[in-house]
């Protein structure tokens, strides 16, 4: 195969969670300039609408349907909505997310819960819905999900402090593993990406506020942006990334390599 081609996404089937803004749309629209089709979810329908035009406008295919990934009734529909009008689903990435700043001793409860809910619980959903549906028919797949720097490490008191979003994504990653080494069986491949510090409508105001100090701790004194993340989307979903599972490729300015 030609080594252009190892990165081509020809007929193949994507469900991007949280696919209508920051790191989701970014991903969704790397899958659709590859040759995808893609389905856009999350519980913001009309940032979903938004991201299906612009792909549409670009000569892509791409559906938009909303979705809580905390229920599994709305991920199964997903999952059947996306066979119905595309055929077998071949990859999912597993982008929704949510988090809660406060201090260990002072979070609330609620909110711990309701981040493992999202961030853990929600990838389990749809991997377990896709899985199903991969193992049936017979010819593998991709998972691909969405974890984080934050899962590898403890934050930084100084400027955030989110137990449950860090224990969710290093969740995320544990599962990432067991799901590839569960499934490889099966032919269906499942790998994480873990982000660093990206500009997003969740992560900006932080950002904005200890831009300077955060830098500080990233050797290519950057935060990254959409095309740092697009290729690594692609190569994972792709025929390049065909003996690959189970991995979490760090995408983080070398901020781990301090």
């Amino acid at each position: 195969m030609n080594t252009q081609d190892l990165f081509r996404l020809d007929g193949k089937t994507a469900i991007v969670t949280g696919g209508g803004r920051g790191l989701g749309q970014y991903m969704a629209e790397a899958l659709a300039e590859s040759g995808a089709r893609v389905v856009l979810c999350s519980r913001k329908l009309e940032a979903c609408e938004q991201v299906k035009e612009e792909i549409v406008s670009k000569g892509g295919e791409a559906l938009a349907i909303a979705c809580d990934v905390t229920q599994p009734e709305e991920v199964e529909r997903v999952v059947a909505e996306t066979e119905d009008t595309f055929g077998p689903l071949d990859i999912v990435v597993n982008n929704s997310g949510t988090t809660w700043g406060a201090p260990p001793e002072k979070m609330p409860i609620d909110k711990f819960e309701q981040v493992m809910d999202v961030n853990v619980k929600g990838v389990f959903l749809m991997s377990q819905a896709a899985g199903k549906r991969m193992i049936a028919r017979g010819k593998g797949g991709r998972i691909i999900n969405i974890a984080s720097v934050a899962g590898l490490s403890g934050g930084h008191p100084e400027y955030i402090q989110t137990v449950g979003y860090n224990s969710s994504k290093g969740a995320v990653i544990t599962m990432t593993k067991d799901l590839a080494t569960s499934w490889a069986q099966y032919g269906i491949q499942v790998n994480a990406i873990a982000p660093g510090w990206f500009p997003s409508k969740m992560s900006r105001p932080l950002l904005e506020k200890f831009e300077e100090k955060m830098l500080s701790h990233i050797p290519l004194a950057r935060f990254g942006q959409p095309d740092d993340i697009k290729g690594i989307a692609v190569f994972l979903a792709s025929p390049a990334a065909a003996y690959m599972t189970g991995q979490v490729v760090v995408a983080d300015g070398g901020a781990t390599a301090w």
